[in-house]
């Protein structure tokens, strides 16, 4: 008689995100796994802006108060590899993580996330990750949008996202949670020829 089988496990969610291809990012939300490819030269452009307004102020304490992390797109376990975001910014209070974790899983909750939209990432963006934030604590979102050059910046209440401002085109912008810098919006948007989104 042959020995009995075993049956095969099914991979879980998250050992099929760590298996998609290089230059290929993954999250996992509402237990749903999303792919999309890496983001474009405009939208790697306003990541890096932001990065380096709030940056240097509220991450490297050069000119400003100090006290946060900013990352680019890390990979945020809201529930370790159940539920999983990569923001394409996010920040954290260093009082509330003091050190940055060891791998590339971060379980603490940010304290401000920022999306960069795009006409393939809006509606996930919008009707999908901002629910997501909100359900689980996140304190500020900014959505920023390269078509339309606006940044939108929501505040959590209780559990609802509450509008702090529209902002439109080049306008200086003073918005929560970083209103020791001055953000010129202008900076954020790609300068001409670069046209893909």
């Amino acid at each position: 008689m042959g020995e009995k089988m075993e049956p095969q496990r099914k991979p879980t969610l998250y050992e099929y995100l760590e298996a998609l291809s290089e230059g290929v990012t993954g999250e996992i939300l509402n237990r749903q796994l999303h792919a999309q490819s890496r983001p474009s030269t405009r939208h790697a452009h306003a990541a890096s802006r932001i990065d380096r307004s709030i940056g240097r102020g509220y991450g490297d304490s050069s000119n400003g108060p100090g006290g946060w992390w900013i990352l680019a797109e890390p990979e945020v376990h809201f529930v370790r590899d159940i539920e999983v975001a990569v923001p394409d910014l996010a920040g954290w209070r260093r009082q509330r993580m003091p050190y940055l974790p060891e791998g590339h899983r971060i379980e603490v909750v940010p304290d401000w996330v920022s999306e960069i939209l795009s006409p393939s990432t809006t509606s996930r963006d919008r009707e999908i990750k901002m629910p997501l934030y909100a359900y689980y604590g996140v304190r500020y979102a900014w959505l920023i949008d390269l078509v339309k050059h606006t940044l939108e910046v929501y505040r959590l209440d209780v559990d609802s996202w509450v509008g702090n401002g529209c902002f439109a085109d080049v306008e200086p912008v003073v918005a929560p949670p970083f209103e020791a810098v001055s953000l010129d919006l202008g900076a954020f948007w790609p300068p001409p020829g670069l046209v893909t989104v």
